[in-house]
């Protein structure tokens, strides 16, 4: 996932360096704003899942085997690909409905999705609405569901009496949390930071680290 996620972006960006020439055809642009946008929903889920996981090897070690069966893992992760393709279809879609007066240009490296709606002549407050409010909302349950499995592993950690069993119990979650931490952490600061600065350069500057990171 992380790395399409990458591959939707970066490559075209790095031709258009090389061959100095910044444009992308209408179809290419809605293309690109797709995979984006699923690939990117998908990280966000299969982040949501992971600590789902932690959390019943550390509460419930003895039944992890029961519970965190084959089949139940190949419904979260299919699941989180529907949801998935379905939003970004439905962006896409919503974008494929806006009316652009001439040739526009986007301050941007990619075809992002409000960049583009912001350049639209079409006024449609239903767009404007499921554009901005599913992405938050999918973005706050995942996080919300990741925020409740480690506060009942923070709990269950905290009944065991060993420091050494502690630790351990910790360690295991250590690499998911850096990850959420890049992911959303930086993620909250690329877009609280375009949205406080008026320079589309610096935007698009940092929405480039973002996406290496």
């Amino acid at each position: 996932a992380d790395i399409c996620f990458t591959s939707t972006t970066v490559p075209k960006m790095l031709v258009n360096i090389q061959t100095q020439s910044k444009v992308i055809s209408y179809s290419g642009c809605i293309t690109q704003m797709y995979f984006f946008l699923l690939f990117g929903e998908l990280d966000n889920f299969l982040l949501a899942v992971m600590p789902y996981d932690r959390f019943v090897a550390i509460c419930h070690p003895l039944h992890y085997m029961v519970i965190m069966n084959h089949l139940l893992c190949m419904v979260l992760v299919f699941v989180s690909w529907i949801v998935s393709t379905l939003h970004a279809l439905l962006q896409s879609l919503m974008v494929l409905q806006l009316s652009f007066c001439t040739d526009f240009k986007i301050p941007h490296f990619f075809c992002e999705l409000n960049q583009v709606a912001q350049l639209s002549c079409s006024e449609n407050f239903f767009n404007d609405l499921v554009m901005h409010f599913a992405p938050v909302l999918l973005a706050a349950a995942s996080l919300a569901g990741i925020i409740y499995s480690y506060s009942k592993i923070v709990s269950s950690v905290h009944a065991i009496s060993s420091a050494q069993g502690k630790y351990k119990a910790f360690s295991t979650c250590a690499s998911h949390l850096s990850v959420v931490f890049f992911f959303y952490g930086t993620g909250l600061g690329v877009y609280i930071g375009s949205a406080t600065t008026h320079s589309s350069h610096s935007s698009a500057t940092a929405s480039v680290m973002y996406t290496v990171v």
